[in-house]
C-alpha cells in the first residue's frame, strides 16, 4: 500500500467477508509502504476492529517489489496470497485459489489476466511487449498476463526467501522455483480510487530490471552491435584506400562523418549495458536491505501469533 487512502473502505469491505468466509484462521499483512497520506492511519483504525488484520510499516517509501518482500519475509501462513491494495485484481478469487493449492497439491497458483479492458490502449500495448520480452529471455515458464497477484506455498515462500537477490522481480522469480503451478482467470478491473502508482518511468525501470536480472542477452547484444561496427569500419576503410588511390579523398567526409557517429553510438549502447550490470554488482556488494521497517503490529502486540495461521 502506497498512498491508498482513499481505496482503503473499498478494500476492507471486499476482503474482510471473502477472508471470513474461509473458516480458517488467517492475517491480513498490510505493508504500509511509507506512504505520505492517510494510509497509515486508517490502517490502524480498521485494526482497532479486525484483529486479523497487521500493520507493517516501512520507513521509507522503498518501491513495490521491496514491499511484496517486506511482507512475505513476515508473513507466517501455510499460504501466503499477494494483492495490491487497489482492487484491479478480486480478491474474490482468493477461495478459488487456496481450494486448487489444496485438491492438486500445488505450491503456486497465479491469478491471470484474462480480460484487460478496463486498461488503457497504451498499457495493454505495453503490457503485451513486456510479457512477450521477458518469456522470450526467461522462458516459457513466465505466465503472460501475470501480474504480483497469486498464491505461494510455505515451500515457495522459504525458497524465495533464501535467494541472494537484491532487486527482485517476483514475476520472473516465482517461476524460476519451478514449483508445482496452476491458474486462475479473471478480468481486470478499473482502480477503485486513487491514482497508478505505476507510470511510465516505473514501467521502465521494471522492464530493464526483468531483463538484466535474468538474461545476459542485452550484453550478447552489444557483442553482436560490435562486430557489425566492426564489419561496417573494414568497409569504410575499403572505400577510403578506394579513394585514396583514385585521388578523391576529399568527397569522403561524408561516409567518415557516418562512421564516427555510428561508431559512437555502438560505443554508448554498449557501455549503457555494461553499466546496467556493473550497477548490480555494486548493489550486491554493498549488500544493503531493500527496506527497513519501521514498525510491525504484531510485535506491539502481547499475544503470540498462531504457527497455523495461513
Amino acid at each position: 500500500m502506497y498512498d491508498e487512502g482513499e481505496a482503503r473502505p473499498a478494500l476492507v469491505g471486499r476482503l474482510r467477508p471473502v477472508l471470513d468466509a474461509l473458516g480458517v484462521p488467517y492475517e491480513l499483512v498490510a505493508v504500509d509502504d511509507g506512504s505520505t497520506d492517510r494510509t497509515a492511519a486508517l490502517l490502524a483504525a480498521f485494526r482497532l476492529g479486525w484483529p486479523e488484520l497487521r500493520v507493517i510499516g516501512l520507513r521509507r517509501n522503498c518501491g513495490h517489489q521491496a514491499a511484496l518482500t517486506a511482507g512475505l519475509d513476515r508473513a507466517v501462513g501455510e499460504y501466503v496470497v499477494s494483492l495490491d491494495a487497489d482492487l484491479q485484481d478480486p480478491p474474490e478469487k482468493i477461495p478459488e485459489m487456496l481450494r486448487l493449492a489444496r485438491e492438486e497439491g500445488l505450491d503456486i497458483v497465479y491469478g491471470i489476466r484474462a480480460d484487460r479492458a478496463s486498461d488503457t490502449g497504451f498499457k495493454r500495448w505495453t503490457a503485451a511487449g513486456y510479457y512477450r520480452l521477458v518469456r522470450r529471455l526467461a522462458g516459457p515458464s513466465v505466465p503472460a498476463q501475470a501480474g504480483d497477484f497469486r498464491l505461494l506455498s510455505r515451500a515457495a515462500v522459504d525458497a524465495l526467501k533464501e535467494l541472494p537477490d537484491q532487486q527482485r522481480v517476483y514475476r520472473l522469480l516465482v517461476p524460476w522455483l519451478g514449483f508445482p503451478s496452476g491458474r486462475v482467470t479473471y478480468e481486470r478491473a478499473a482502480r477503485t480510487a486513487g491514482r497508478s502508482k505505476y507510470p511510465l518511468g516505473r514501467m521502465i525501470r521494471l522492464a530493464v530490471d526483468s531483463v538484466t536480472s535474468f538474461s545476459a542477452a542485452p550484453l550478447r547484444l552489444a557483442t553482436w552491435l560490435g562486430g557489425c561496427a566492426f564489419l561496417v569500419c573494414l568497409g569504410l576503410m575499403g572505400y577510403t584506400l578506394g579513394a585514396y588511390a583514385l585521388g578523391r579523398t576529399v568527397p569522403g567526409w561524408t561516409s567518415l562523418f557516418t562512421g564516427v557517429l555510428f561508431i559512437g553510438a555502438v560505443q554508448l549502447i554498449c557501455v549503457g549495458l555494461l553499466g546496467e550490470y556493473v550497477a548490480r554488482i555494486y548493489t550486491a556488494v554493498q549488500n544493503r536491505p531493500s527496506y527497513y521497517v519501521g514498525h510491525d503490529s504484531a510485535e506491539e502486540s502481547p499475544v503470540a501469533r498462531r504457527r497455523s495461521m495461513w
